[in-house]
């Protein structure tokens, strides 16, 4: 086992993911080693941070409007002349592409009375306002006034409308409303460098799905931060899912992961004595995977299992040194490579079996994989503290032979509507239903709180504390160049 981590004590005393990696059929990549960590403390955290709502006036001047955040796939808007609108903390932002390829951003509001210039994706020619018929062309250049001659005070300003910073990474459109924001490269990396293997340029859209949610952004981003809740709100996934023997890793202030190997038992079930053919069975139940093939209708373990059951006479074995996760990667790199014809032969089992999250601070994760990878946004709901928006992407390679597909449209939820209502998600549908069964909870539950404190475990929830500590560590440098 690996003895490196200054926080080994606090892990679990069973086998490391490092010792899963070992077992592997192929010899996993040296980034899924163990990285680094950090002792955080371990002080409990104010439960206003999640209500308070001069508290999150702060995060919007100091965080929201500092940081990257992905807006939008390249793929969503094509063509000259597509747009995009993002909305974040009451702001609204056109994403429009150029003619020379080129993507830029606007404060999607007129420059005479404010209304928005856009309402909605789609193709324009150009900006003009539905209030008065001021217009701007679609590189941000004004265009026209048809009542020009009441405005003495434009004659002779710029009237561009006002860009955001703009850069992308991996097909996605990352904006920021900080001039002097650090490039986008140094806040991703390592993240960057690890997802190369993955190409996620060449993925398309293949699910979006997102809804409203009646809790603070930080409630719903923490529940994806950590892995040791499955054996308690998705006992279904422990059976085959080593959850509180994940491996936790601090690669910067803006980029942290988790590591969750599937085909093992979690060491929470370690009594119930389940054997190999038994891990396949509860995966199979589960959906195949609750990472591989989330959105297809049948897993290749799926598939596997439901065939065996079908021909009794012809029962589902496992040669001598197969194990369950060996032969559930075998079988999905077959099932992938059916469906996007390409080579997975040499790919590790982790790499298309596991759960690999890398955070990207403050709202954004991606799993890596070469299995269909799910992508997870959360933000502020508007200017409310106690609401906020959830996006579940899952991006497919493109096929290696043929067009690349064209990308899914958004599906929002209706608030009475449930995660499993979206067909786009497949099996991970009721794995967030069972999410959503707590975190209401949790946000209520912080406002009854007798001690004021919420707390975080030194090892497991450390990612979660990084964020925090992030959080006030840029409403301190903030206020105080604001001399508050």
């Amino acid at each position: 086992m690996n003895q490196q981590s200054p926080l080994r004590a606090d892990r679990h005393p069973s086998e490391s993911y490092e010792d899963v990696l070992d077992r592997d059929s192929r010899r996993p990549p040296d980034y899924l080693r163990q990285g680094p960590v950090r002792a955080l403390g371990d002080e409990g955290i104010p439960v206003s941070r999640y209500f308070d709502a001069d508290h999150f006036t702060k995060e919007v001047r100091h965080i929201w409007l500092k940081v990257w955040q992905w807006a939008c796939r390249e793929e969503d808007i094509p063509e000259t002349g597509d747009v995009f609108v993002y909305e974040i903390v009451g702001k609204s932002i056109v994403i429009t592409r150029q003619q020379d390829g080129g993507i830029k951003a606007f404060y999607n509001s007129c420059l005479h009375r404010g209304r928005k210039l856009v309402d909605h994706d789609g193709s324009k020619i150009e900006f003009r306002c539905k209030y008065h018929g001021l217009a701007w062309h679609c590189d941000g250049r004004f265009k026209d006034n048809p009542i020009s001659w009441d405005f003495p005070q434009f004659e002779g300003r710029d009237m561009s409308l006002p860009e955001l910073k703009v850069e992308c990474w991996g097909g996605f459109v990352f904006v920021n409303f900080d001039p002097a924001a650090q490039p986008l490269m140094e806040t991703l990396q390592p993240l960057a460098d690890h997802f190369d293997r993955f190409d996620f340029a060449n993925r398309y859209k293949a699910a979006h799905t997102s809804k409203v949610l009646p809790f603070n952004w930080k409630v719903a981003a923490e529940a994806f931060m950590e892995s040791h809740h499955a054996f308690v709100t998705h006992p279904q996934l422990s059976l085959f899912l080593g959850d509180v023997n994940s491996q936790y890793d601090i690669l910067s202030d803006h980029v942290t992961r988790q590591f969750t190997a599937t085909g093992v038992v979690s060491p929470m079930f370690a009594d119930r004595k389940i054997d190999d053919l038994g891990i396949l069975k509860a995966m199979a139940d589960a959906g195949g995977s609750h990472v591989s093939g989330g959105n297809s209708k049948d897993s290749g373990i799926t598939a596997e299992v439901k065939n065996a059951r079908a021909s009794p006479e012809t029962p589902l074995t496992l040669e001598a040194g197969i194990t369950a996760r060996i032969y559930a990667a075998e079988v999905t790199r077959q099932a992938l490579s059916n469906e996007d014809g390409w080579d997975y032969s040499q790919v590790s089992d982790a790499e298309i079996l596991d759960a690999l999250l890398y955070n990207v601070f403050p709202h954004m994760n991606f799993w890596a994989s070469m299995a269909p990878n799910v992508v997870y946004r959360w933000r502020p709901n508007g200017l409310d503290p106690e609401s906020s928006i959830m996006d579940v992407i899952i991006l497919k390679r493109a096929p290696r032979e043929g067009p690349r597909p064209k990308p899914i449209k958004e599906h929002r939820l209706r608030l009475d509507e449930n995660w499993s209502d979206s067909p786009q998600l497949g099996a991970l549908g009721p794995v967030f239903e069972q999410d959503m069964g707590n975190l209401p909870q949790v946000q209520e539950g912080l406002r009854s709180s007798g001690t004021g404190v919420v707390h975080f475990s030194r090892y497991q929830e450390m990612r979660i504390r990084l964020m925090h500590q992030q959080i006030e560590r840029m409403i301190a440098e903030g206020e105080a160049k604001r001399g508050v």
